[in-house]
Formats: C-alpha cells, sequence, structure tokens
C-alpha cells in the first residue's frame, strides 16, 4: 500500500511542476529507470532517494510519502471494540444488546466502511438473537421442560460469538455472527 501511495504521489507532485522523469532525474541524481520504476510501484526506493526527489521537486518528504498516524489504528480498535462489546449492556438494561450498537452504527457508519459493515452485522445478529430469545420463552407453554434449555443455549450462544467476535475484531478486523438475519441490508453501491 505503501508503495501505491508513493509512485502516486510522486507523479503528481512531479507533473503539478511540470516536470518529465529525465527533467527531475536532472535535478535530483536518481536515475531515470529508478524513477519510472518508482513511480509504476515496481520499487520501495531508500529514504535517501525519496529525500533526493522532494527536494529536487522542491517539496517536504510527507508530501510524498505520507507518514500513518500511529493513534489513528488505536482510535480504531477502541471504535471496534466499543461496537463489538457494547450488546453486553443487554444484561443489565433490556434491549440495549441491540440500541446501544444501533447508536454506535448510526454515529460512525459514514466515518469508515469498516464501522459500517460490523455495526449492520453486529446489530442483525442481536436483533436476531433477541427474536430467537423470545420464540424460546414462547415455547414454554406447550414444552415446558425444554424452555430453560433452549433459552440458555440462546444466551449461550450470543455470549460466546459476541466474545469471539470481539477477539477477531481487534486482532484481524473480521467477524463472523452465524444465524443471522438480515434486518439491515447493505447499501448498493
Amino acid at each position: 500500500m505503501k508503495r501505491l501511495v508513493l509512485s502516486e504521489n510522486l507523479v503528481y507532485q512531479r507533473k503539478l511542476k511540470g516536470y518529465t522523469q529525465e527533467d527531475l532525474s536532472e535535478k535530483t541524481t536518481v536515475g531515470v529507470r529508478t524513477i519510472q520504476r518508482i513511480e509504476k510501484g515496481e520499487t520501495q526506493p531508500h529514504l535517501q532517494t525519496i529525500k533526493l526527489l522532494a527536494a529536487g521537486l522542491d517539496i517536504e518528504v510527507n508530501d510524498l510519502l505520507p507518514l500513518n498516524n500511529p493513534n489513528e489504528e488505536t482510535i480504531k480498535k477502541k471504535w471496534m471494540l466499543l461496537l463489538h462489546a457494547s450488546p453486553f449492556f443487554g444484561f443489565i438494561i433490556p434491549f440495549a444488546s441491540i440500541l446501544f450498537p444501533l447508536f454506535l452504527w448510526i454515529h460512525k457508519s459514514n466515518d469508515n466502511k469498516i464501522y459500517d459493515e460490523h455495526g449492520r452485522a453486529i446489530v442483525n445478529f442481536h436483533c436476531s438473537i433477541m427474536l430467537y430469545f423470545v420464540v424460546s420463552l414462547l415455547l414454554f407453554f406447550p414444552f415446558p421442560g425444554y424452555n430453560f434449555f433452549l433459552t440458555g443455549f440462546v444466551v449461550l450462544f450470543s455470549i460466546v460469538f459476541s466474545i469471539r467476535n470481539i477477539s477477531s475484531a481487534l486482532n484481524s478486523t473480521t467477524f463472523y455472527y452465524p444465524l443471522s438475519i438480515s434486518f439491515l441490508k447493505s447499501k448498493s453501491i
């Protein structure tokens, strides 16, 4: 990914200055072939080469190679943790297992595609769990002996997959919520 950003920025900055690859080579002592390979994303240049190119273009190194903000990754993990862990408030407040993730999803869905995908999956899963829980309670009347087993299974299923997805989302930004009904459909682009 870094190579692609560098190559795009180098082409953009070079064309912005009106330089050809040969002009930039003369200004920087970096070979034309090296500039071509960098612009195609075929190579990752040394920092010294990037500094020479930036000096030749009379720009800052950050204009060619934007540095990632380490705090951004930390903030993303915190939001992922909050999204996936918020359904546990449902053990304290009725319907919070749906409402908290729903409010967070509404708040963050436009900020990042990942928040949108995860938020939809979480809300769909916990709406499905709530439906399964209500159905298991309604089965109490025709099958009184099996009700506690079924209700307990639904609650345990919810807890296990919620914890699993918290860990998975924090480590690899993936999730797996089985038996979810798609109440919230994906945006069609």
